[in-house]
């Protein structure tokens, strides 16, 4: 007897653990009975638990418990043609919530990833109608923001089939596709060596001119430098003959010594020399005695 009041003790037990679920704060729950989403009997409407703790049929009610807070769908970049056929890749992201549990559920089995899946095609299939109708320009112009409402309102007309609300669309960064940017900047690359030859063919051309022009002056500067050395050893030599013209007219016979000395220096400065003359030569007239062989 006592076992028996204790299995119907358990039994009770796991029929009231059954019937008691509690769905968790930021959380939303739909009940599945019999394989349908449970629904108020009066209006009709899916019945959405709030957090805290409900009851259920024990056995037959399955509990689906959902989060409700706004959700974050950061998406890859993906590649969108411009009215131009221009490519672009555009790196979004979108902010979402479930607004109909009930669609949600149907839609996505309540499986977050699906329906991540599910609501880029449908965000995606919008930013693709609204760039096909501008430029690059207007893109990235102020009316990028008036794009991202109008792909919001579209997308948020396709998505309430899956129960879902888009809060907000926004663009992070909008760029070229790899292989054009690798063309621009090759091109970039290209004009700007382009202006840098011809930089450098102006700078070239300049130095060219400096360097003609210092060679002219410099040219002008030995041909003065010439001018005036001669004109110096001109002067000089005139000096000197006006010199020696005054001395040979003070002093005939010791200017005939003195040049007669420098001759005699001149003539054996070197021992390898062989002069021949007679030794009665004029030449020698100064070594015969003191008055030049007189």
């Amino acid at each position: 007897m006592k076992n028996f009041i204790a299995l119907i003790i358990v039994a009770l037990g796991l029929l009231v653990f059954g019937s008691l679920f509690v769905v968790d704060e930021g959380n939303k729950a739909i009940v599945i009975q019999f394989g349908k989403v449970q629904r108020d009997s009066e209006t009709g409407d899916t019945k959405v638990f709030e957090p805290g703790l409900h009851l259920k049929l024990p056995f037959f009610d399955r509990v689906v418990s959902l989060d409700a807070r706004i959700q974050t769908l950061d998406e890859i970049p993906d590649r969108f043609v411009t009215s131009e056929k221009k490519d672009l890749i555009v790196d979004l992201y979108v902010k979402w919530k479930i607004e109909d549990f009930a669609k949600y559920y149907l839609a996505t089995g309540g499986i977050k990833a699906s329906a991540e899946i599910l609501l880029q095609q449908k965000v995606n299939n919008g930013l693709r109608s609204e760039f096909g109708t501008r430029t690059i320009t207007q893109i990235v112009s102020g009316e990028r923001s008036e794009l991202m409402d109008e792909a919001m309102e579209q997308a948020s007309s396709s998505s309430d089939e899956l129960g879902i609300k888009i809060v907000d669309v926004r663009v992070k960064q909008i760029n070229l596709p790899l292989e054009v940017r690798n063309y621009i900047f090759q091109r970039m690359r290209t004009e700007r060596e382009a202006v840098a030859r011809e930089h450098r063919s102006e700078g070239k051309e300049k130095a060219e001119f400096i360097k003609a022009d210092i060679d002219a002056k410099i040219t002008v500067m030995l041909a003065d430098a010439e001018r005036n050395q001669r004109k110096l050893r001109g002067e000089g030599e005139a000096q000197a003959a006006q010199i020696y013209a005054e001395t040979y007219t003070k002093d005939p016979e010791f200017y005939s010594f003195l040049r007669s000395m420098d001759a005699y220096k001149k003539s054996f400065s070197s021992k390898q020399d062989i002069l021949v003359v007679e030794p009665d030569s004029d030449f020698f007239r100064y070594m015969k005695g003191q008055k030049g062989g007189k």
